[in-house]
C-alpha cells in the first residue's frame, strides 16, 4: 500500500483540538484574540484584492475612457 507523498490526510476534531492547545501554550490566552482578528482582517483584505483584481482588466479601462 503506497501513498502519495503530498496525501496528509484531513483534519478531524482530535488533531485540531490539540494543535489549538499547541497555540494556546505557545501564544497565551492574551493573545489569541489579537491573532484572531489579524487573521480575519488579512483574509478580508485578500478577498477584496481578488475581487479588485478582476476589475482592472484592459477592455473595462477602455470602456471607461470612451465614457470619459
Amino acid at each position: 500500500m503506497s501513498l502519495h507523498p503530498l496525501l496528509i490526510g484531513t483534519l478531524g476534531l482530535p488533531e485540531m483540538l490539540i494543535i489549538l492547545a499547541i497555540v494556546f501554550l505557545i501564544f497565551g490566552a492574551n493573545k489569541l484574540p489579537q491573532l484572531g482578528s489579524g487573521l480575519g482582517e488579512g483574509i478580508k483584505n485578500f478577498k477584496k484584492s481578488i475581487k479588485g483584481a478582476g476589475d482592472d482588466t484592459p477592455e473595462d479601462k477602455d470602456n471607461e475612457e470612451s465614457k470619459v
